[in-house]
């Protein structure tokens, strides 16, 4: 009977730690969500800005959505990848280079649409 009661205190003393991993995870999913979100609205906007040929405009977004992308880039392999689309995207804006800017920063979008 005593090693019944210890098992069970241990059950019970175990059950909020496993819980609170649970929430914990939860919550970085969704940290992650919210932030992929945001790096790809801020992308948007600077290809908006690129199609005007305001290069300027754009690259003061785009130092905001890497900063973001900065956040998650550790994440997994795919906001890696959108990662480095977002920072070659950046690179070909501050050339003046409006099309390929477009391209790369148009499958950085992508990738952080599916994260």
């Amino acid at each position: 009977m005593n090693i019944i009661k210890k098992i069970a205190f241990i059950l019970v003393m175990a059950m909020p730690f496993s819980l609170s991993s649970t929430i914990v995870y939860a919550e970085q999913a969704a940290s992650i969500s919210a932030t992929s979100a945001q790096t790809v609205t801020l992308i948007e906007k600077a290809l908006v800005e690129i199609s005007k040929s305001d290069f300027s405009a754009a690259q003061v977004i785009l130092k905001a959505a890497r900063t973001g992308s900065d956040s998650i880039s550790s994440q997994s392999e795919a906001a890696k990848k959108a990662h480095a689309f977002l920072i070659q995207g950046q690179i070909s804006a501050k050339k003046g280079d409006i099309a390929k800017s477009t391209e790369e920063l148009n499958k950085a979008i992508e990738l952080y649409k599916s994260i």
